[in-house]
């Protein structure tokens, strides 16, 4: 379906790919069926916008794979390629939003945005979010540029590196627990306030070509493992050194505090990472920078034993920066050159222009500190 509000100067692309907004009540509980037209038809349009909807998939995003979000990556790609869309928005659950936003970002490297956003409540429901988050969304992708992957949601624009779900059915869903958000959008206008940190885009993954969600056998695309293993007190090397031997090529070890673990736990990182496997180490706290202060197991030692701090990156972003360094060319052959590039990613940005924005936002100086 294509809708136009006045003028269609800014054509924008709904990518829909199911979750809270597009669930229906399925007798026992919710579920995504809904089409992108369906979702699209909810809302209204921002003055001067056209839409198009992709329905890419329609899954509930608990069920998110590296294929699901590959396919996505590919889509973005191929429809960015039309020098005349403006921007994309893309319709997600909001279970691995965060996931999915943050892998679109290591690779996007168009000056035009896209927009994530969902819902906290289902589809066609009275009090349903989700047609204004819509609406919030689609003003955001025909205004901005320059920003990378954004999430939108509850009237706040966030960038997609360190967002994270905070809350598990409030409308205002996402935040990052270690940053301010990146503006606010309302009342038909967007207000940047400040630039976000990102690493230089990686290339379009080989994988992203044929990766095809639900495939399995000889069609499936063979994808690295990468897991996340938790500690806790009384925690023990068993389910780490499971991962390693399930074939895990990355993992990502949540540990305590500012970066801490066990003895046990350092030594069989560092046995891992002697086997090639790369190890980052995120916190179990919801805010604040990894830091090498303890000994004893703690992160002077994870560092030793070859595993990366992952700043302010917590475990479900982390995992995808492994992710993305194995999928990347030469991400499983020289484990020195996937080390550093993992580290560039976890560490690190980049770029410090202004943002650019149209349409009637204002600059981040004039918004800066402004609630």
């Amino acid at each position: 379906m294509k809708r136009t509000n006045d003028g269609g100067a800014r054509r924008i692309v709904v990518i829909s790919t199911g979750g809270t907004i597009a669930s229906r009540w399925q007798g026992t509980g919710y579920a995504a069926d809904a089409s992108g037209d369906d979702v699209l038809a909810t809302a209204p349009l921002p003055e001067g916008v056209t839409v198009e909807v992709v329905d890419l998939f329609n899954v509930n995003s608990s069920r998110m794979t590296a294929a699901h979000q590959l396919a996505l990556l590919r889509t973005v790609h191929e429809t960015l390629a039309d020098p005349g869309v403006d921007g994309i928005v893309v319709t997600h659950g909001t279970d691995t939003l965060e996931e999915t936003a943050f892998f679109l970002d290591l690779h996007h490297a168009d000056a035009r945005p896209v927009v994530l956003t969902g819902a906290q409540r289902p589809f066609g429901t009275g009090d349903g979010d989700g047609p204004g988050n819509l609406y919030d969304a689609l003003q955001v992708a025909a205004t901005v540029r320059e920003l990378g992957v954004l999430v939108v949601f509850d009237g706040r624009v966030h960038a997609a590196r360190g967002t994270v779900k905070t809350q598990t059915l409030a409308a205002d869903a996402f935040s990052d627990p270690s940053a301010e958000r990146l503006g606010r959008v309302g009342f038909s206008r967007v207000d940047i306030e400040r630039q976000p940190e990102r690493p230089a885009p990686l290339p379009l993954p080989a994988a992203a070509r044929t990766a095809i969600p639900g495939a399995t056998g000889p069609d499936a695309t063979p994808l690295p493992r990468v897991d996340i293993v938790s500690h806790h007190s009384d925690g023990d090397p068993m389910l780490f050194d499971a991962a390693v031997a399930a074939g895990a090529g990355g993992i990502v070890l949540e540990a305590t505090g500012a970066g801490n673990a066990t003895p046990e736990i350092a030594a069989a990182v560092a046995n891992a990472v002697a086997q090639g496997v790369l190890v980052a180490v995120s916190t179990r706290v919801p805010a604040g920078p990894l830091a090498e202060i303890y000994t004893g197991g703690g992160a002077v030692d994870l560092v030793a034993g070859g595993a990366v701090l992952t700043g302010t990156l917590r475990s479900a972003q982390a995992r995808i920066a492994l992710l993305a360094t194995l999928l990347a060319d030469g991400g499983t052959s020289d484990p020195a050159r996937s080390s550093a590039l993992l580290r560039r990613l976890l560490e690190g940005p980049v770029r410090a222009e202004p943002a650019l924005a149209t349409g009637g936002s204002r600059s981040a100086t004039a918004v800066a500190g402004r609630a």
